[in-house]
């Protein structure tokens, strides 16, 4: 059988489920301490003083760190240096500083770390940390952040704005003077939450005989950690060890450096003993979110619904500081926000701003999301206006099955699609003539029905070096298959798909396929997991690497079987002769073949060890079509899902199962956002909804049936 395109049951999933994984506050060491962070109460504050005396006399407390503390000797938190596809028209970076030195610019932010022999001292010692602030007034609104009676959060920028991006493609002046109709409208995309089920953690263990460094991170890119904490600690990068070991999911958080990140190493490196910081819900809710924009978008249109132009204005809240992915999602909102239509003229302008708000960064899609938002909501919006049914205004507008490869006015390249098609059989799973009818027959005292289309695109890969991944297959003598990849999964299934990649390639058993990932000491190269690169990327790495591996074991068989290689086959566990199939060698005894060399072909070098580097051409495009049909009860709001479907345009799929689980988490976060989540501070900074009771994670006893093609 063929192993690609089966829904195997995931290979990591035993362990996970019978409580036998390792996770970072799973590491237990030798005199471990434990770190924990004093977090400004404040939006925004001058510093007055931060004294630690009754902290630093607790018996048991270690250490504690102020901003003054670490002046000087750490640097501040890097941030992610764009590549030619992402360059803003104007940028201003404010610095950012492990602990707070003169101010504190959000309600979050680090301003001490304490050091003990238990986490409940650490805690503790907290709290008898006297700071001595003096408020400011806090900058909340992002809509007035860059005007002239609000506050410099920064005062060495000068200003409160912190990038500019202008992307126009098109005739667009000419686009809304022929238009018969233009639509416009603002649209909210509110602060979300990634909440992983596993917060951010760091474990940091110096070992002094031979000066070397062992993190332990929730990261979702190690070697990149690694680079970065031998930047920031002065060290050579061969003198630390980054381990990402099981991650309890990310959402893009743990795509990003924090001040623990480089915190925890330090005290391990200065005070002689490991040390370990694990964060708490609430300050999980309080340093990182994700979206946090608003969208005024016109559109220009014909009688028709055909869209002739769109202007776009994005004003992005980016929070007091930059994350490595911050500047990303806001971009990628106007890069995307063509969609899967054929728009000839797009004028998109982004304002980034800062406020006294807890920084922003990537969350799941970085940016799609957002640009579907509006574009969809537009789309109907168009629809209602002109008497048009929602399906033909997206039908009038998608670039054409017959139109690829498709470059938007906005300089996305679309490789390849058949949009058309894929919303015809959402609407067909749907039954949307039906609830249609049914929709217009509801009266007074019946629930309101409406159905809902979306139809949205998203690329893969992203861009610059996230186009690169190296992989490594090695095969024993005992023809054990090992393969080691730079992408570091946390929950994609890539342990499983790889193996089955690898089954195929040289027809041996996916479950005796090992898979090693997140740890640079084992393997020296990676970009990480993110930007939907795990399988488009790392996987292609893997499959070249395996496709050496082939080749060279069929060139060694056929000299052992004397037949061509173009009629051997690698399949269950053994390579034969198709003509002649009872001539074969099992795969283990090829495998030793290929050491001894006696048995080699004169030329050929012992061993099996391949290496390669793979590098995405240009981000592919996939598609998908939602349908929803919703009954909302007029006297108490109670919204209630009848029907939700969802069809999808994956390309070559490794594992449907995998791909369904996908599925299912990106529509249970959509809805999420649509329904029940959403990041609210007031007008003094502080936020309202810093923890699941007050910030609403849909369940899944709560999300619909769904119906996925």
């Amino acid at each position: 059988m063929t192993y690609v395109g089966q829904s195997v049951r995931r290979f990591e999933d035993p362990r996970l489920v019978t409580g036998n994984g390792s996770f970072v506050d799973d590491i237990k060491l030798p005199g471990l301490l434990h770190a924990a962070v004093l977090r400004s109460l404040h939006a925004h504050a001058r510093l007055r003083s931060v004294d630690a005396t009754a902290a630093r006399n607790i018996p048991g407390v270690v250490a504690v760190l102020t901003g003054s503390d670490i002046n000087g000797i750490l640097a501040n938190i890097p941030t992610r240096e764009m590549d030619s596809e992402r360059t803003p028209d104007e940028l201003n970076t404010p610095e950012q500083p492990p602990l707070a030195q003169d101010k504190v610019c959000y309600v979050g932010q680090p301003v001490a770390i304490v050091v003990a022999e238990d986490p409940y001292l650490a805690r503790d010692a907290v709290e008898l940390i006297d700071v001595d602030y003096q408020p400011l007034p806090p900058v909340v609104d992002p809509d007035r952040a860059d005007g002239t009676d609000a506050p410099i959060i920064h005062e060495a920028l000068g200003t409160n704005v912190a990038m500019r991006v202008h992307i126009e493609g098109g005739e667009v002046d000419e686009a809304f003077a022929q238009a018969d109709h233009v639509i416009q409208q603002k649209y909210q995309v509110q602060r979300i939450a990634p909440a992983p089920m596993e917060a951010r953690g760091v474990v940091a263990d110096h070992q002094v005989s031979g000066d070397y460094l062992t993190v332990w991170n929730t990261t979702q890119a190690p070697h990149r950690l690694r680079q970065i904490l031998a930047r920031l600690l002065h060290r050579p990068e061969e003198s630390i060890r980054v381990i990402a070991p099981d991650i309890g999911g990310s959402f893009g958080v743990k795509d990003c450096i924090f001040p623990e990140d480089v915190l925890a190493p330090y005290l391990a490196l200065t005070l002689g003993r490991p040390v370990k910081w694990v964060e708490d819900r609430q300050e999980s809710m309080m340093t990182y979110h994700g979206r946090g924009q608003s969208i005024d978008l016109e559109a220009a249109v014909r009688r028709d619904g055909l869209i002739l132009g769109l202007r776009v204005r994005v004003v992005a809240d980016i929070g007091a500081f930059f994350l490595y992915t911050t500047v990303s999602a806001p971009f990628n909102v106007c890069r995307r926000i063509a969609g899967p239509y054929k728009i000839p003229a797009i004028r998109a302008d982004l304002l980034g701003v800062i406020t006294n708000k807890t920084p922003t960064g990537a969350f799941r899609g970085t940016g799609s999301p957002e640009a579907a938002f509006a574009l969809e909501r537009t789309m109907d919006l168009i629809a209602k206006d002109l008497g048009l049914d929602p399906a033909e205004v997206r039908r009038t507008n998608f670039v054409a099955a017959d139109g690829f490869p498709h470059r938007t006015p906005t300089g996305a390249v679309y490789d390849s699609g058949n949009y058309q098609k894929g919303l015809e059989r959402a609407l067909e799973l749907v039954e949307y003539d039906y609830w249609k009818h049914q929709a217009r027959q509801s009266g007074p005292g019946w629930p309101l029905l409406g159905v809902g289309l979306a139809t949205v695109l998203k690329s893969s890969g992203a861009s610059g070096d996230h186009r690169i991944e190296d992989a490594q297959v090695t095969i024993s003598p005992q023809g054990e298959v090992v393969i080691y990849t730079g992408i570091s999964p946390h929950g994609q299934g890539n342990e499983t798909s790889f193996a089955q990649i690898a089954a195929d390639e040289l027809g041996v058993d996916p479950a005796l396929v090992r898979v090693v990932h997140g740890d640079t000491s084992l393997y020296p190269h990676g970009e990480g997991t993110s930007a939907s690169r795990g399988l488009i990327v790392g996987g292609s790495a893997v499959y070249n690497a395996l496709r050496d591996a082939r080749q060279k074991l069929a060139l060694l068989a056929a000299s052992q079987l004397g037949g061509s290689t173009e009629d051997l086959r690698f399949e269950e566990g053994k390579v034969f002769d198709a003509r002649n199939p009872e001539r074969g060698l099992a795969f283990p005894e090829l495998a030793a073949a290929a050491y001894s060399e006696e048995s080699l072909p004169e030329g050929m070098a012992a061993g099996l060890d391949f290496s390669t580097t793979y590098t995405l051409p240009n981000s592919p495009y996939s598609f998908g079509a939602h349908a929803a049909v919703v009954s909302v009860d007029p006297d108490n709001g109670t919204v209630d899902i009848l029907r939700y479907v969802g069809v999808h345009d994956c390309g070559v799929i490794i594992n449907p199962m995998l791909v369904e689980g996908q599925l299912h988490g990106g529509i249970a976060q959509g809805l999420g956002q649509a329904m029940t989540e959403n990041i609210i501070y007031d007008e003094n900074g502080q936020l309202l909804s810093g923890s699941f009771l007050d910030y609403a994670v849909p369940r899944a006893a709560s999300l619909p049936d769904l119906l996925l093609d």
